[in-house]
């Protein structure tokens, strides 16, 4: 059921170094959240960030996906889900027993998924608000890296907000996760997760899919830990968004 990827869109030109956000900060139910793209579409994206928070790479995406396409554009909200502690990103990959201690503490606690699936209906519900019309926005999710694992969950057999979702470098990737998707889904590897793992993934879905492995490429190249000053980094997060974009607009 996987489809090859296109070029939906004209990427913006990838700012390596310095990035200046496009969209602002605005109070979504009760979190910080990170808006962009135009009032007037009713299409929209809920993001969910990696443990590092909001790092500049990670607000391209948002604006790349908000804004690439002058025919079809999201309204993309990414709340600041560890509500101003995000990990540090100095922690990863682990180099010491502090670092795992402190890793494995923020899993335990601030990452643990109930912790920020909890939250989602009600940032939903606030944004659904400020949509055009009366019915709210078509949704779509899309998670990196342990944000992965919280979109695959939120697709799963209670979702009710979604029509699509993605995983991008997904962390704990369990194929029996996949058997509870009820929309279409896209996953994005990096070459750091388990292949056997995502192709059993693959096979345990039901649903309209895209998987596409980026071989040279480390887990979170499209978020927090993407060196964009590396020509391959560069071309490959610009084609990971091309492909995470071609497959919204086929689903969303």
């Amino acid at each position: 059921m996987s489809q090859p990827s296109q070029a939906c869109c004209s990427i913006p030109p990838v700012v390596s170094k310095g990035y200046e956000a496009k969209g602002e900060f605005k109070t979504i139910g009760g979190l910080k959240t990170y808006v962009t793209g135009p009032e007037n579409t009713n299409k929209a994206i809920l993001v969910i960030y990696d443990i590092f928070g909001f790092f500049p790479q990670t607000l391209q995406g948002a604006d790349i996906l908000a804004n690439s396409d002058p025919e079809k554009k999201y309204r993309v909200y990414m709340p600041d889900w560890f509500e101003g502690s995000p990990a540090d990103i100095s922690w990863y990959p682990p180099q010491t027993d502090e670092h795992k201690q402190k890793l494995g503490n923020f899993f335990q606690t601030k990452a643990a998924p109930p912790n920020t699936l909890s939250k989602i209906p009600n940032i939903i519900a606030d944004a659904d608000r400020q949509a055009p019309g009366q019915s709210g926005y078509s949704w779509a999710i899309l998670g990196y890296c342990w944000g992965g694992k919280i979109a695959n969950l939120a697709a799963g057999q209670d979702n009710k907000a979604f029509r699509a979702a993605v995983q991008c470098h997904p962390a704990m990737v369990d194929p029996n996760d996949a058997k509870q998707v009820t929309v279409p889904m896209a996953l994005l590897a990096s070459k750091d997760e388990p292949v056997q793992d995502v192709n059993a993934y693959r096979e345990n879905l039901k649903v309209p899919n895209l998987i596409e492995t980026f071989p040279t490429q480390i887990h979170g190249w499209m978020a927090a830990r993407s060196n964009l000053e590396d020509p391959e980094v560069r071309k490959e997060y610009e084609r990971g968004y091309k492909t995470v974009l071609n497959f919204l607009h086929q689903h969303l």
